[in-house]
């Protein structure tokens, strides 16, 4: 059986990789506009509900007229925008949180992607929130550094013509009105009572991102040892194939002592890992900003939603 699929915003970063992804799948018949007619309400409409999965990977607003002009019941929306992912009646698209996460994937017929910072900071707060080992209430900081294609096309150019331009070769913080797109998931999906300080960087690489999260060991409500998390992350994602609770504090997962952004590249991969001492604890991810933080993530969720193996077409 050939399963209809249809990208709504082909033209884009995300888009692009997953018609790339899926071009070569035997199980997937790639439903495509043409260009003249991407903006064509009525053709798209055409095409969504001629669709079984459909991708989009559109603005907020674009995304949202989308899913308006879905009439057909059996059509499956995959959206990588923002506009659903705090929405309680879409199914928040990273299975590897827990059972609950996994089976409302499966059985629903709207999914979010999350955001890829989102998806490295929900991953090592949320167990640990909703267990109890970071207080819900905690004043969470939140750094990170990502590679240029995160920021789609415009950011892309700037960077690639700008190769000159001595600014664009150290690290850039923005979204420095504290308001990043990804904190209402953040916060929502972690189970925090309050917003993160979430400060992250643009950098002079294509793709690649890593996220830090610092924690005092004295505003834990019991005594956890950095060692002691780095345990509880390795048991709670025990069998996950995408997620890899790294060994502690070991000088193997460094580069002569540094932590890099890019060793997740072209993978759906997503790395934990604790490092710290008695006193404080740093945990750290890392994944491929257009794989497991975009593309990679959509596919999987649809893999996952149509029955099939989660890594079809990904590994």
């Amino acid at each position: 059986m050939k399963y209809k699929v249809f990208v709504d915003g082909q033209e884009g970063t995300t888009g692009l990789q997953i018609n790339e992804r899926l071009e070569n799948r035997s199980d997937i018949e790639m439903l495509k506009i043409s260009p003249e007619e991407r903006k064509n309400p009525e053709k798209r409409k055409e095409l969504l509900n001629d669709s079984d999965i459909a991708f989009l990977c559109l603005p907020d607003a674009a995304a949202k007229e989308s899913v308006s002009l879905v009439t057909n019941s059996t059509t499956r929306i995959i959206d990588a925008s923002t506009a659903h992912r705090v929405d309680p009646t879409w199914a928040y698209g990273l299975p590897e949180l827990s059972p609950a996460h996994r089976e409302k994937v499966k059985s629903s017929f709207r999914v979010a992607v999350p955001g890829c910072f989102a998806t490295c900071f929900i991953s090592l707060m949320f167990p640990l929130v909703n267990n109890g080992i970071v207080p819900s209430d905690y004043p969470v900081t939140c750094q990170a550094v990502s590679g240029y294609s995160g920021g789609g096309k415009k950011l892309i150019e700037l960077y690639e013509t700008g190769m000159d331009n001595l600014d664009l070769k150290s690290p850039r913080f923005y979204a420095l009105g504290l308001s990043h797109k990804h904190l209402p998931e953040m916060t929502k999906i972690s189970g925090l009572d309050y917003s993160p300080i979430f400060t992250p960087a643009v950098c002079n690489f294509y793709k690649g991102m890593s996220v830090a999260v610092p924690l005092y060991s004295r505003l834990l409500p019991k005594k956890f040892s950095p060692k002691n998390i780095q345990e509880f992350l390795e048991e709670y994602y025990q069998g996950q194939r995408f997620v890899k609770v790294m060994p502690y504090n070991s000088e193997s997962n460094l580069d002569n002592g540094f932590f890099g952004a890019t060793k997740c590249n072209d993978t759906n991969i997503l790395e934990l890992y604790v490092f710290g001492n008695s006193d404080q604890i740093v945990l750290l991810s890392r994944l491929d900003n257009l794989g497991k933080g975009s593309s990679g993530a959509a596919i999987q969720n649809m893999n996952i939603m149509l029955g099939l193996d989660e890594g079809t077409g990904l590994v």
